[in-house]
């Protein structure tokens, strides 16, 4: 008689399967999953990218991640560490999302990375390692890889960035647009026809977005001038950028900065080159922060809540894990706070 053979269950994919499929050790593994120093971008991306091959993710533990509490969620920040710890944005931002993950005993893990590509192995790391139950985006990107990467991963995410460069993700974003045009336009009220401004990095979608309004509306009031110079948000940066700007020959009268401490910096060099604020230039900051008011003069700024901003982000990355439907956030647009930096030009 025949002997009937009977297939049993299929072999469960273990670390080890992992391991030899990308040609590393289990430990090699079990560091790029825990998101350890040890092995190299191009490793732990190998890894990755054999785990999704046999369908292998690390078992911390029983429990499903949809019905258990969210103990952290993930903030990753392609800045230097050195520039973050002194730009208050960050820092009032952080403190705002603290303030709600603080309500629901839940933490936030933060990481500094080097560009888009180091953040997407890191989010992928803490995801399949359920170190997170959700992630926040900053400093978005035109058609950035996040987006994809993250959504193919079934991470959940909140994006702070206008909803042209979120994807689909559900977003908090604030009229960038609609201030800048106000700031442009109280200038000119003032009487500057040579207006610049010194931006953060070209390729952030928001720096397209700023300079996109500030040429606009630079053309719709007729104005002689209209320079951009793109920086890295620095101090050092802005300072150069200020430099350059008000030792051309068609000197502006007025300088638009995308944030507080490149307006700072720009008030220094003013000095250093025998120049009055306002009488000679005027000086307006983006971000509004407690440096503004201790410069002298103070600087005037386009103000908005950045700590309420930040909160806003948090709490709508929990509705996101309540299973709410993506949706479009707005923020309350920066309003103008004139101080003692901005002024009619001085007559010839």
């Amino acid at each position: 008689m025949d002997s009937e053979v009977t297939a049993g269950p299929p072999r469960r994919v273990t670390i080890k399967d992992v391991a030899a499929r990308a040609g590393v050790s289990k430990g090699a593994v079990s560091l790029a999953f825990n998101d350890r120093p040890g092995v190299s971008q191009a490793t732990r991306a190998r890894i990755f990218e054999a785990a999704r091959e046999l369908g292998w993710a690390p078992h911390l533990s029983a429990r499903s991640l949809s019905n258990a509490r969210v103990d952290a969620v993930g903030l990753a920040i392609a800045r230097p560490a050195r520039m973050l710890g002194l730009e208050p944005w960050f820092m009032e931002f952080v403190s705002g999302i603290e303030s709600v993950l603080a309500e629901r005993s839940c933490s936030l893990l933060l990481r500094l990375v080097r560009d888009v590509r180091e953040e997407i192995a890191v989010q992928e790391a803490w995801w399949r390692a359920r170190q997170v139950g959700g992630s926040i985006l900053v400093d978005l990107h035109d058609g950035d890889p996040r987006v994809p990467a993250l959504r193919g991963l079934g991470l959940p995410a909140v994006a702070a960035g206008h909803p042209s460069l979120a994807g689909g993700f559900t977003c908090v974003w604030t009229d960038d647009a609609t201030a800048v045009g106000e700031a442009v336009r109280y200038l000119a009220a003032l009487g500057h026809r040579r207006i610049a401004r010194v931006s953060g990095p070209a390729s952030l979608g928001h720096s397209v977005i700023r300079t996109a309004a500030f040429e606009a509306a630079v053309r719709q009031l007729g104005l002689a001038d209209g320079r951009t110079v793109a920086t890295d948000f620095s101090g050092e940066e802005g300072a150069r950028a200020t430099r350059a700007l008000l030792s051309s020959a068609d000197r502006p009268t007025a300088v638009l900065y995308d944030n507080d401490i490149m307006a700072v910096a720009g008030l220094s060099v003013t000095a250093e080159m025998g120049l009055s604020v306002p009488a000679d230039v005027s000086l307006l900051a983006w971000d509004d922060s407690q440096l503004c008011q201790l410069t002298h003069p103070t600087l005037s700024a386009m103000s908005h809540d950045v700590f309420g901003f930040g909160a806003e982000v948090a709490r709508r990355l929990f509705d996101v894990l309540d299973q709410a439907a993506p949706g479009s956030h707005q923020a309350p647009t920066p309003a103008l706070t004139p101080r003692g930096s901005t002024a009619p030009p001085r007559r010839p």
